[in-house]
Formats: C-alpha cells, structure tokens, sequence
C-alpha cells in the first residue's frame, strides 16, 4: 500500500512539472531591447519604432505614421503625444526612437546629447500654426486686434464685453461675463511658440518666453488636448491650440490682427505666407514670431523630429525611410489635417540630411 501511495504521489508530482513546462512555453516573451530603448523587433519580424513629444502635429503623426504601415507593414510605430518638453527629455534619455518639439533644441539640452549616438539631427516635418479658440455661445467671428488678445494673455482683460474687444467687433452681442484663459499646464514647444509671439507682439509683456513660464493668470490644462478640451467645457473660456485641434473639435477660431494690421482668418493658406522667403539655419531652424507679410497669419512655426546619428540595423534605415515618406508622400495627408508642407526646396534639403543616418 506504501509502495502505491508512493507511486501514485510521483506521477501527479510529474504530471504537474510538465504542465507547468508547457506553459512556459505557450506564454509571450518580451522582444530584445535594442539600444535607443525600445524593442529592435517583435513577434514575425515587426519593427518596432517608438516616438514622443509635441502635441500639435499629434494628429497629422497619427495619420501618417497609420498610412506608412499600408506600405511597410512590418512596421509598427507609436508615438506617445506628451509634450515637447517630455519628449525632448525622453530623447536625451534614450528611451525613444525619436523626438519631437515644436520648439528647436536650445544649446543647453543640445550639450546633453549622448555622445555615442553620432551627431544630433533635427528636422523640421510640417508647419503649424496657433489659434485663439473659443467658447462664446451666440458668438462666430469674433475679431481680435493685437491690443485685445496681448490684453487677454497678460490678464488685464477680464471680461468678453472689454472695449478693446468690443470695438473691433460692433454688431456683436458681447456678454459682462468672465473670461477665462486657459493655458498649457506642462512644458510645451506649443507654448514656447506662442510667447515667444507675445514677446515681440505685446509691448507689455513681461513673462517672458519658453517652453513653460509663470502665468499672470489663466487656468491650467496639459497639451493640446487638454487645451481643447478645457475650452469646450468653459462658458466664456479661450486659449491657444494648435488649428488642426481647434477645427477637429469645432470650436470657433478668432481672426487676429498681423504685424501689418491685416485681419487675418486661420488658415493653411495664411500661415504658409509667413513662411514665404524664410531661410532656415544650419539645423534647419527658421522662426518667425511676428511675420511681417500682408496677409500672413500671425503665430506659425515648424515643428521638428529629433533623431540620432546612428541606430542599431534595422532602425537607422527605417527611420530614414520613414521621414524621407512623410516628405515625399505625406503632403495631401497634411494639408487636409490642416497643417502646412514644407516648401520643395527645404523637402530637399531634410531629405539630404535624413540620408546621414547610420546603422552600427
């Protein structure tokens, strides 16, 4: 009886060890690491491209980042829309593929480059430009001269029916109620792009300009879609977000007066006028913080991937290719999301920088 007891206790002692073999076996295991911090490959040879950063051109990455897996289907991209700030910090810290800002690499972030990843490239990919969005019930094409919107930013408007609104705007039932500003709570390429307008704009401002900076009022929310959110959910709210988050949630959008005194409705078309005839710098920097041009929109500036000078194969040429396909064939995409392509002979000139990618 011993004996069987014995027995009968080795085979259920067996039985269990190779069931528990055979479903180690059946569970997933995670894909190698490649250097750059996110996965070389997964599961039947998918590459796996991982981003972060700005929040404006969010919509457009999406949209392109879909179509170029119709092309390339072993390829699998995800871009996490955080901020420019936390997307320049991830890149630094190498947990990224690549970055992206709408603000250009300041020399002090460009010093912690790691080394043993080449030499830094930064290549604008589209243009965007900032709209004053607004919730105003009973109130479509409101007008908002430089004194008015540089008065609503540094708080010394306070309610929508103020003079110098008032004034540009006659016919427009304009209530007494409060208005409430509502700006970007996190460190952002988008706000930096903004202030740095309402530094040259505004004779009166004097927060300064960045990525993030003390507020003389306004009401807080994170990256553009919290910016768009905010505002849709605030009687009498406004605030600045990139055009194509403002159009895709149907807020209404103010015309803004120009450096030249022209109204100026938001559009791709108008922006694009404030980037007529600009050159961009030896990293492909060009800013524009208060265009001069008749009929050019007044807050615009490109916005730039980050990427490394070398990546382990396969990522350097993926990469490569990726980007050199948002130039070559992301142009119908990005101007129905609402944003402006780069003008051909600047295409030529990414195109030519993105081919100084390496693999090690």
């Amino acid at each position: 009886m011993v004996s069987l007891v014995k027995l009968n206790r080795w085979i259920l002692s067996a039985s269990a060890a190779l069931l528990a073999a055979g479903l180690a076996s059946c569970a997933p295991s995670a894909p190698p690491t490649a250097p750059g911090g996110s996965p070389a490959t997964g599961g039947g040879g998918t590459i796996s491209i991982t981003g972060a950063g700005a929040t404006a051109p969010n919509t457009l990455y999406q949209r392109w980042f879909s179509e170029y897996r119709t092309v390339k289907p072993d390829v699998q991209i995800s871009y996490q829309s955080i901020g420019s700030g936390a997307g320049v910090n991830q890149f630094l810290a190498q947990t990224v593929d690549f970055g992206a800002s709408d603000d250009p690499m300041k020399e002090s972030d460009v010093a912690k480059f790691p080394k043993d990843r080449g030499t830094l490239v930064q290549i604008p990919t589209t243009g965007i430009f900032l709209v004053f969005a607004y919730n105003l019930e009973g109130v479509k094409g409101l007008k908002l001269s430089r004194e008015a919107y540089c008065g609503i930013a540094d708080g010394t408007i306070k309610t929508w029916n103020d003079p110098k609104i008032a004034k540009d705007n006659p016919g427009v039932k304009l209530p007494s109620t409060p208005l409430t500003f509502v700006v970007r709570s996190d460190g952002s390429g988008t706000t930096a792009v903004f202030t740095n307008h309402l530094s040259k704009a505004c004779p009166n401002w004097k927060a300064g300009a960045g990525k993030s900076i003390e507020w003389p009022t306004g009401q807080g929310a994170k990256g553009n879609e919290g910016v768009t959110a905010q505002i849709k959910q605030t009687p009498g709210g406004i605030g600045y977000v990139e055009f194509a988050y403002a159009r895709e949630n149907n807020l209404e959008m103010a015309t803004l007066q120009n450096k030249a005194g022209d109204f100026v409705e938001p559009s791709p078309d108008a922006a694009a006028k404030a980037l007529e005839g600009q050159k961009p710098d030896a990293n492909f920097v060009i800013k524009v913080p208060d265009p001069a041009g008749k009929g050019a929109y007044p807050i615009v500036s490109l916005t730039y991937a980050l990427l490394y000078g070398n990546y382990p194969a396969p990522k350097g040429s993926t990469l490569r290719d990726l980007f050199t396909w948002t130039q070559k064939e992301g142009g119908t995409a990005a101007k129905k999301q609402g944003f402006i392509t780069l003008p051909p002979e600047l295409q030529k000139q990414v195109i030519a920088k993105l081919d100084t990618l390496e693999e090690k």
